[in-house]
């Protein structure tokens, strides 16, 4: 065999290696691509949802779980949330105003959805939630996060409250950025009063993107006996799932 013709199997054996590698790739893309199992819708009406997915940090929460809505309007109650501001500006405007972070017709519209959503809820689940609503300004209004119960606390996540945005993409971002990316939301702090049944609150967000994510862990069941009953949520039973 002559030179020309090692050179060339040579060449064919390193064109099929190469092949082989970018399948491998390709298969391997995909499979990390695959989508999750989709949502379940619990409760929809207008652009205010609340749907069970997959819980991407634990598959072992303690659900189907029974939460009255008069319950979950007590807890959801005590949430507050403020600015979060950094040393100078808190040196000469102070320590911004604590308020709730549900109001009294969020909890309305959220009780008894999130009462039924986690009474139907897998271990591997957890309940996603998102209130939107125009202001007078014309604004979008919108408060998102998700709620989970595991080893007996309530794990309560929140990545926008009462954040205010355009509702439709402006067009005349155009002229001065390029693509039109939404404007992050200001950074905010968040707690459970009285913080004794608060155990921690972790921050976090999605790698390489601006999405905020503060989690309470409460102490429920010892918040819910020493706090008043929500009023106007009648104490109905959740319905639970079907006995298998």
């Amino acid at each position: 065999m002559n030179l020309a013709s090692i050179n060339g199997a040579t060449a064919g054996v390193r064109s099929m290696r190469s092949g082989v590698l970018f399948a491998a790739l390709i298969a391997a893309v995909g499979c990390a691509s695959t989508p999750d199992s989709p949502a379940k819708t619990v409760y929809e009406s207008g652009r205010n949802h609340v749907r069970l997915v997959k819980d991407p940090d634990s598959g072992a929460n303690a659900h189907p779980a029974t939460l009255y809505p008069s319950e979950i309007g007590a807890l959801l109650r005590n949430v507050r949330v403020w600015e979060r501001r950094n040393v100078i500006h808190r040196l000469f405007s102070g320590e911004a105003d604590r308020t709730r972070a549900f109001r009294n017709e969020e909890i309305a519209v959220l009780a008894p959805a999130l009462s039924k959503a986690l009474a139907q809820a897998a271990p591997d689940e957890r309940a996603y939630f998102h209130l939107s609503h125009a202001t007078e300004q014309g604004d979008e209004e919108s408060t998102t996060g998700w709620l989970s119960i595991r080893n007996g606390t309530m794990h309560l996540a929140l990545s926008e409250v009462h954040d205010r945005h355009g509702p439709e993409p402006d067009i005349s971002k155009y002229d001065r950025q390029m693509p039109n990316v939404p404007e992050r939301s200001a950074a905010f702090d968040v707690t459970f009063e009285p913080e004794e049944y608060l155990i921690k609150v972790t921050s976090g967000g999605r790698l390489f993107a601006p999405d905020q994510r503060e989690e309470l862990h409460i102490k429920y069941r010892e918040a819910l006996a020493a706090l008043p009953a929500y009023p106007g949520l009648e104490p109905h039973q959740p319905i639970k799932p079907p006995q298998p």
